[in-house]
């Protein structure tokens, strides 16, 4: 059982923000690195060795233009995998005035944060979140503006390449862009891409990017500029999130989440020849967020309902779930790097952390081992000494 909060009655791998979440994401080590050691120099609690463990997200989220009171927020939040915990106040926070942060991609190195805000997308450096201005105004400087995303319109998907060179965009109004970073080279400017994109993600080697919207995925070749493929959807599904990912064979797989009036279910496809191999139905479950573990061998799922559900990724069977896990639908999930627990986040603005319980080591397994491997031995042995006629 996780540990309780100490200001609260909510368990410390759960902990409320104060602003509805619509997006997470682990920072890079190296990009907090300095952070962490210096929140552990300043501890007299904290030793060595438990640095080791200490981890960081980053959260977007708020209450949009209204007058509801509600600011909107990036939030940087440390995560204990020793305890299982999360921090219950952020390390930072930075205020952004009106504009929700409804989108982000975070660089896979140290080149920062990049949010979609409903006509604009800004650059942050992590430093900046941390350590905001006190007049706390650092979000409408200039030069954080990414001027070839500028009065586009709202950005609903965001992701870099997984070198970090290459950076696309999908707009509600169906339009993808896709550019050299951190030039900013224009390689791809389609803008009928679909009648709006709702997710984007690279294949592994940066070849491919498939983008999703409407009743189809497209896929493009990136050094080429252009679609060769579109994945229609079947009979009544509704396409709502894709991810490239790896194979227990080391062979590349391109899943798609989809809901249909049965629940929600998992395409998965060829990506030689963009043909379906299998569709696994995830039933009574309308999938609200999707997300694959960096390793490949977990699918983490998001409910409508506020369930989080972790499964195997080669025979799609549920091995967790965490019934109510929000009080409202999942907006994001992220595994951790080494894909030992899952972060998600909804708007009733609470992030848990959900620590992935292996199949061989659910409480009791060992002994259960232990005692038929105890029994088989004690029958071996008995028979062993009565056929050398030690015992009668």
């Amino acid at each position: 059982m996780a540990n309780q909060s100490t200001e609260t009655n909510q368990p410390s791998n759960m902990q409320t923000y104060g602003v509805p979440i619509y997006a997470a994401d682990w920072i890079p080590e190296v990009a907090v690195r300095s952070k962490i050691i210096m929140d552990q120099e300043n501890s007299e609690e904290e030793d060595e060795s438990s640095s080791s463990s200490r981890s960081c997200i980053v959260l977007s989220g708020g209450g949009g233009e209204g007058r509801s009171g509600i600011p909107n927020v990036i939030l940087i939040c440390r995560v204990d995998l020793d305890t299982n915990s999360l921090s219950e106040q952020p390390l930072g926070r930075l205020v952004l005035g009106t504009d929700l942060p409804y989108r982000m991609a975070v660089h896979p190195s140290e080149g920062g944060l990049i949010c979609a805000l409903p006509s604009s997308c800004r650059l942050f450096g992590w430093d900046n979140i941390m350590s905001p201005r006190e007049d706390n105004q650092a979000g409408e400087e200039s030069e954080e503006v990414i001027q070839e995303l500028n009065d586009v319109g709202q950005q609903l998907a965001l992701t870099f390449n997984p070198e970090g060179s290459v950076l696309a965009a999908g707009a509600e109004d169906g339009t993808l862009r896709v550019f050299e970073w951190p030039s900013m080279n224009s390689l791809l400017n389609e803008s009928q891409a679909h009648s709006s994109v709702k997710s984007l993600t690279f294949s592994e080697n940066g070849k491919f990017l498939v983008s999703l919207g409407g009743p189809l995925c497209r896929v493009w070749e990136v050094n080429a500029s252009t679609a060769v493929a579109s994945l229609s959807k079947d009979k009544d599904e509704m396409f709502a999130s894709c991810r490239f990912s790896v194979d227990s064979a080391g062979n590349e797989v391109l899943y798609v989440a989809a809901n249909t009036e049965r629940g929600g279910s998992i395409i998965t496809w060829d990506t030689k020849s963009w043909k379906r191999k299998e569709s696994k139905p995830i039933k009574k479950n309308s999938i609200s967020a999707f997300n694959v573990s960096l390793d490949g061998k977990l699918l983490a799922i998001g409910t409508l309902e506020g369930d989080v559900l972790i499964l195997d990724s080669t025979r799609k069977q549920t091995i967790q779930i965490v019934k109510k896990a929000h009080l409202g639908l999942v907006t994001a999930l992220t595994f951790s790097p080494d894909s030992r627990c899952l972060v998600s986040v909804s708007f009733d603005s609470r992030a848990r952390l959900t620590v992935i319980v292996k199949k061989n080591e659910k409480p009791g397994t060992r002994w259960w081992i232990l005692a038929i491997l105890f029994v088989i031995l004690y029958v071996v042995a008995y028979y062993f000494l009565k056929a050398k006629g030690i015992i009668p």
